[in-house]
C-alpha cells in the first residue's frame, strides 16, 4: 500500500512540476529572448543530469554511434523543437499551451507507425487519432478572415514543437540506445542546448543573462525542478510503471497548468479549448484501449491477490 501512495505521489508531483513550468515560460519571457531562453533551461539542466549521472554506478559517456544517434536525436527533436513552445507562448496562455501538449501520445502513435516496423493501428484506432485532431482544430480554432493571426501562429508553432518532440521520442526508441537514461537526457540537453544557442544567435537574439529575479527563479525553476528533477521522476515511473501508464501524465499536467494560469496570470479558458481538450483525451482512450484494458485487469488481477492473502 505504501508503495501504491508513493507512485501516486510521483505521479502527482511529475504533473504539478511539468504544469507550472508554462507559468516559468509565461513569466520569463518578459524579459528574455524566446529560443535564448530554452537554450538557458536546457544548460542548466544537462549540468545536473551529467553531473547525476557522472557520479552514479553506471556508464555516462556515449562510446559508440547507436548512443551517439540516440543523443543527436534528443538535442535536436526532443529538446531543439522546444523552442517552437518558447516562440508560441510569447502569443499563447500558459494554459492552452498545456492543454495542446495533450496531442503528444497521440502525435508518437502516428511517427511510430510510420518508423517502427512493429506498430499497427486498428479501424478504432484510426477514428481516436482522427478525434485527436478535431480537439486541436477547437483548440488552435484559425479565424478565415485572419488565418496566420498572432494567437493561431502561436499555436501552430507550438504544434510544430509537440510534432517535433514526439519524432524524437520514437527515433530513440528506434535506435535503441544502451547509454543511462539520466547520461542520455543529460548529453541530449547539453546537444540540444548548444543547438538552441546556435538558432539564438541566428536569429538576431540580443543575447543576455537573466538580470531580474523573476527571470533568474524561471530559468532555474524550469532547469532544475522542470526537467533534471522531473526528468529523474519521468524515469523512476518508467521503470515501475511502463511507458503508457507513465504517459498519463499528459492529461494531468493541462489541468495544473490551466488552474496556475488562471489563479496567478488571470488567463480564462473558453469552453471550446475544454471541449477540444476532452475530444483529445477520448482519441487518446481510443487508441490505447488496450492498453487501458490491460492496466485495467491487471489492477483487478492485483486487488483480488491481495485481498486471498489477508483471508489467508
Amino acid at each position: 500500500m505504501n508503495r501504491r501512495f508513493t507512485i501516486v505521489g510521483l505521479f502527482g508531483l511529475l504533473a504539478t512540476l511539468w504544469g507550472f513550468s508554462f507559468l516559468a515560460i509565461s513569466l520569463g519571457l518578459e524579459s528574455l529572448e524566446p529560443v535564448l531562453f530554452a537554450a538557458y533551461r536546457y544548460d542548466v539542466a544537462a549540468v545536473l543530469l551529467l553531473g547525476y549521472a557522472l557520479f552514479s554506478d553506471s556508464a555516462w559517456r556515449p562510446t559508440d554511434i547507436t548512443n551517439a544517434s540516440a543523443i543527436l536525436a534528443g538535442g535536436l527533436f526532443l529538446v531543439g523543437a522546444n523552442a517552437f513552445l518558447f516562440i508560441g507562448q510569447q502569443t499563447v496562455s500558459s494554459g492552452v499551451a498545456a492543454i495542446l501538449q495533450s496531442l503528444l501520445p497521440i502525435m508518437t502513435s502516428l511517427w511510430a507507425l510510420r518508423l517502427l516496423p512493429e506498430e499497427r493501428v486498428s479501424a478504432v484506432g484510426t477514428i481516436g487519432i482522427v478525434l485527436g485532431f478535431v480537439g486541436v482544430s477547437l483548440i488552435i480554432r484559425p479565424d478565415p478572415a485572419n488565418l496566420l493571426g498572432s494567437n493561431v501562429t502561436g499555436r501552430l508553432l507550438i504544434l510544430i514543437q509537440i510534432t517535433g518532440v514526439a519524432l524524437g521520442g520514437v527515433l530513440i526508441q528506434r535506435v535503441g540506445p544502451t547509454l543511462d537514461k539520466a547520461a542520455l537526457s543529460g548529453w541530449s540537453m547539453f546537444t540540444g542546448g548548444l543547438f538552441l544557442h546556435a538558432v539564438s544567435l541566428s536569429l538576431g537574439e540580443t543575447f543576455s543573462f537573466p538580470t531580474t529575479v523573476k527571470s533568474g527563479a524561471a530559468v532555474a525553476y524550469l532547469g532544475i525542478f522542470a526537467t533534471a528533477i522531473a526528468f529523474l521522476i519521468y524515469f523512476t515511473l518508467l521503470d515501475v510503471r511502463g511507458a503508457f501508464e507513465t504517459s498519463l501524465v499528459s492529461y494531468l499536467v493541462p489541468i495544473v497548468a490551466t488552474i496556475v494560469g488562471v489563479v496567478v496570470l488571470g488567463e480564462s479558458i473558453t469552453t471550446l479549448t475544454i471541449a477540444g481538450f476532452m475530444i483529445v483525451f477520448a482519441g487518446f482512450i481510443l487508441l490505447k484501449r488496450q492498453a487501458i484494458a490491460n492496466i485495467v485487469n491487471g489492477a483487478t488481477e492485483y486487488e483480488e491477490n491481495t485481498s486471498g492473502q489477508l483471508r489467508d
